[in-house]
């Protein structure tokens, strides 16, 4: 039964492939934290590393804490990926023990400078993390993985390469469709509104006039009715005509914002659902970082009063992958 394997390894060693060099062959292991990194390393990678997240779609990051099951997954991970402790709070001290083990690399820290990081407005020195809505911002995480792939699957330098240039290509030309998307909402209509505060560097990058949030940059604390309240207020004071709610969070306090909006004589819509900290399920277009942003922008274009243009052309094999017109 078992004589092909040891046939196998016997040819391997004849061959002076020692178990390292079989090793060295496998894909990598890859662990990220989250979709939007594990998606970009999959598509840097291709076939020399196999990427799998450890916090699903529809799971908050800020809120989530280690299970035996993800223990054993770090453990037997040759690579770990993770944004930071400001977004993986309760993993933190998970991540930073097989740091001493498995390389383990923070990509806010090995990435960005601070001057490409916005603050949190409520905790000076604390950063905010969710720089993945901008994608200009996101792709130069990129070549970082890039580098730490090659470092342990040197053979893959040349693939690897030209996958970093092929989709970083894709990830320039969604950025000027976000770009292109949102300023066809009417300007006085570019006003966001969700349930948490994860769409800052969204607003920042691709013209939103303004944003508000009920909750602040983590999730770890309830929303106050003095929070929805103020809220409320931008909400009837702008006219804003919908808010969102996130695909991570309990709907309730949208609905409570809706309802008091309209108790002060606004009749606010809910715009849809858009994916902050988490993507869609695995499987589905809304399951790939490209997905993710094109859902979350022709929401908010819908829901504000915009149009939704063609995906650009460079975007046109992501497209047929999910049977999407362009």
């Amino acid at each position: 039964m078992h004589r092909p394997v040891a046939f196998a390894t016997t040819l391997a060693l004849a061959l002076g492939l020692g178990p390292r060099a079989m090793a060295e062959d496998a894909p990598l292991n890859v662990l990220a934290t989250i979709g939007m990194i594990a998606d970009v390393a999959q598509n840097v990678a291709g076939p020399c590393a196999t990427v799998s997240t450890l916090i699903g779609a529809g799971t908050d990051p800020h809120d989530y804490s280690a299970t035996p099951r993800d223990v054993q997954a770090l453990a037997s991970a040759e690579l770990i990926f993770y944004v930071d402790a400001a977004l993986e709070e309760r993993l933190a001290g998970v991540l930073q023990n097989f740091a001493d083990r498995t390389p383990t690399i923070g990509l806010v820290a090995a990435t960005f400078d601070s001057a490409d990081l916005l603050a949190d407005p409520d905790a000076p020195g604390t950063l905010d993390p969710h720089l993945w809505m901008d994608v200009s911002r996101w792709m130069k995480i990129a070549p970082v993985i890039a580098d730490e792939i090659t470092r342990l699957r040197p053979a893959c330098q040349q693939g690897i390469q030209d996958n970093l240039a092929q989709y970083t290509a894709q990830l320039d030309a969604l950025h000027d469709w976000v770009e292109e998307t949102i300023a066809t909402i009417p300007v006085q209509q570019r006003m966001l509104v969700t349930a948490h505060d994860a769409f800052a560097y969204y607003s920042n990058a691709y013209g939103i006039e303004a944003s508000e949030a009920i909750e602040g940059l983590s999730t770890t604390s309830e929303a106050s009715i003095g929070d929805i309240r103020n809220v409320a207020a931008f909400v009837v004071e702008n006219s804003v005509p919908a808010v969102f709610v996130e695909t991570t969070l309990n709907p309730r306090t949208i609905d409570a914002l809706i309802a008091e909006a309209q108790s002060l004589g606004h009749d606010v819509t809910l715009g849809g659902a858009l994916y902050s900290d988490a993507m869609g399920d695995v499987g589905t277009a809304e399951g790939t970082y490209i997905g993710m942003i094109r859902h979350n922008t022709a929401t908010i274009a819908h829901a504000l009063g915009g149009t939704v243009p063609p995906l650009p052309d460079l975007l046109r094999d992501w497209a047929e992958t999910w049977d999407m017109a362009q």
